[in-house]
């Protein structure tokens, strides 16, 4: 059978007694868990509401500062994620005591002199408690990634590139800072899928997604918008720092052949840049639009090249470009 601490997990002995620390060290660590002390219910507190607090706590019912239910309750008060499974150890065995240990927060508890093979039972409801929390927190994560993260690169989806960028623009305004936008679009998309099969294709996206990402600031921000096309979002960018930003990427996506399957196809991408001027208050789909009609100029231009587009220039008739 496997004991009850098998993966490691952290659990903290809160007693003023060091005798009874010692024992409950000395058991917990032969069932592998990584074991911390503290010596009153103060210091237990500090513990179980510092960073990365231990998953599992024995909270002797008696001690100085705070008592084990005091200190069950300010846990449960605060309610931190994740969630710290709380066993009280205590020579109360009325059933008035336990439920008021219960009531203010305690998970379960051991009457002392604790029987090892009870606490070993305890435990191990504990931790199947906290692995189960874990799934639910990788689950969650999970589905906010697939809420937030477009499911063929990885980068942010339209909903939230979109977003950033309003944000951004707010953020521009009341800073009086530049913001730069880069829209970017692989050319001759169809043409690859045609030749090379639309696996190809997914792969061409995914790695300019990459190079792409190794070429932004921590910063800065990179959404899909859809089919091939990306927005790139530059906080304190203006014109010329927005170009060299886009001129770099484009630079960076011709360089090196994409492999797919031992086959080398070669990847350009036309960009339309823009940027909001400082102190200026401009709405999000108008750096959009601007960035866009900047894009399109440079497939007209001839493609695998950047094109800059001022807002307040809008209004030009675009040409077809297929």
């Amino acid at each position: 059978m496997d004991t009850p601490g098998a993966s490691s997990m952290k659990i903290l002995i809160a007693d003023d007694s060091l005798v009874m620390q010692r024992l409950l060290q000395a058991t917990l660590e032969s069932w592998h868990f990584e074991v911390t002390c503290a010596g009153d219910g103060a210091e237990a507190l500090a513990r179980l509401q510092g960073d990365a607090p231990p998953e599992l706590a024995i909270l002797d019912w008696m001690m100085p500062v705070l008592t084990g239910p005091e200190v069950c309750r300010l846990v449960r008060e605060r309610a931190t994620s994740p969630y710290t499974y709380l066993i009280l150890l205590t020579a109360k065995s009325q059933r008035e005591d336990i439920v008021e240990g219960m009531g203010a927060g305690a998970d379960d508890y051991v009457v002392k002199p604790f029987d090892k093979h009870e606490l070993e039972v305890r435990l191990r409801a504990g931790r199947r408690i906290i692995e189960l929390q874990n799934q639910l927190m990788l689950a969650q994560e999970a589905l906010r990634e697939q809420a937030t993260r477009d499911a063929l690169t990885g980068c942010w989806n339209r909903r939230v590139i979109l977003e950033t960028l309003s944000r951004e623009t707010i953020r521009a305004e009341r800073e009086t800072r530049h913001l730069g936008v880069v829209m970017l679009d692989l050319d001759h998309f169809k043409q690859i899928n045609d030749t090379h099969g639309h696996a190809a294709g997914d792969e061409a996206l995914r790695e300019v997604v990459r190079r792409v990402m190794g070429m932004i600031r921590g910063y800065d921000a990179l959404g899909r918008i859809g089919g091939e096309e990306f927005l790139i979002v530059l906080p304190g960018c203006d014109e010329l720092r927005a170009l060299s930003h886009a001129e770099r990427i484009r630079q960076a996506v011709e360089r090196t052949p994409v492999i797919v399957d031992g086959h080398e196809i070669k990847v350009t991408a036309s960009f339309g840049a823009s940027s909001m001027p400082p102190g200026i208050a401009m709405p999000a789909d108008l750096l959009v639009r601007a960035a866009d009609e900047g894009l399109y100029a440079a497939k007209r231009q001839g493609r695998n090249r950047v094109s800059f587009q001022l807002p307040e220039q809008l209004g030009q008739t675009r040409k077809a470009v297929s």
